[in-house]
């Protein structure tokens, strides 16, 4: 029985409000599963997700790799060259992830017991290291370091419940500096969750947008954009890819009280606010 879903939405935001604003570390927060940014550093996991993701996109031996937001670990590196990948881009708002080899050991354990040629990380004392003998390049300015990477250089890019952690404010942008780091032929994969970060609801509907994208919630913790299925295809839409979806997940009744969420949510369909999860398939439009 998890007993974080019977802690009260409110009490939960306010909990994260309060202790985001102290001076720890995110690695101390993760210890004690506050702030978690996902269960990335799990091997098992974590080739389960690529693997997902890279069916979708079946790049040639010797592809570029891309992927939003890595999170607690950078193992996709290292699955990544396992797959053929002659370079990876990892991009994230921070340097959130396990700087110790020895996760990155086990991982590439892992993939030799799976029968994949991982890489050698023998004599590697530092993720510096590590990255090296993978091929990749751990970027931590977010949008800032995706504008850096080449025009048309990545074959295959792909996030795991990240594009609803992407500021409001830079979404739009992001997609285009999407479509743009894909070359002809390219393909993007992302797993979105529209679900709240408070009880896993429509909670987060409750508020306006000027306090909801305030610096004091945006930073504390719980941030999603709250953009829906239809926004969010629209806005990859206009950047210029070709939306192909690969699965759309609906609650079968709304788990928030319509009245409850702030405008302009309550006045949305309900085949919008009704879907909590999706998978998309990206490609560049052709001119």
């Amino acid at each position: 029985m998890n007993l974080k879903s019977f802690v009260p939405w409110r009490v939960k935001l306010a909990a994260k409000i309060a202790l985001s604003r102290l001076p720890i570390p995110y690695r101390y927060w993760r210890a004690l599963s506050c702030f978690d940014l996902g269960p990335m550093e799990k091997p098992e996991y974590a080739y389960a997700v690529f693997r997902e993701h890279y069916a979708r996109a079946t790049p040639e031996s010797g592809f570029v790799c891309l992927e939003l937001g890595p999170g607690n670990s950078l193992f996709t590196a290292v699955i990544a060259r396992a797959f053929g990948a002659s370079k990876t881009y990892l991009v994230d708002e921070g340097a959130f992830a396990d700087g110790s080899p020895r996760p990155y050991f086990q991982m590439a354990e892992y993939l030799d017991r799976a029968g994949l040629p991982a890489p050698s990380l023998a004599g590697c004392a530092a993720l510096a290291e590590i990255l090296e003998r993978s091929g990749a390049e751990y970027c931590t300015q977010g949008l800032a370091s995706l504008a850096a990477i080449p025009t048309g250089s990545v074959d295959f890019l792909f996030s795991h419940a990240v594009l609803e952690h992407v500021r409001r404010r830079d979404f739009f942008q992001t997609m285009k500096e999407m479509r743009r780091v894909l070359r002809a032929g390219g393909v993007a994969s992302h797993r979105i969750d529209f679900r709240d970060h408070l009880n896993g609801r429509l909670d987060s509907l409750r508020f306006s947008m000027d306090r909801w994208e305030s610096k004091l919630f945006a930073a504390s913790g719980f941030y999603t954009n709250r953009l829906r299925y239809s926004e969010i295809v629209d806005a990859c839409t206009r950047a210029g890819l070709v939306v192909e979806p690969a699965g759309v997940e609906r609650w079968s009744d709304l788990p928030t009280p319509r009245e409850k969420l702030a405008p302009p949510f309550r006045d949305l369909a309900d085949s919008d606010l009704r879907v909590f999860a999706c998978d998309l398939v990206l490609r560049p439009a052709v001119a």
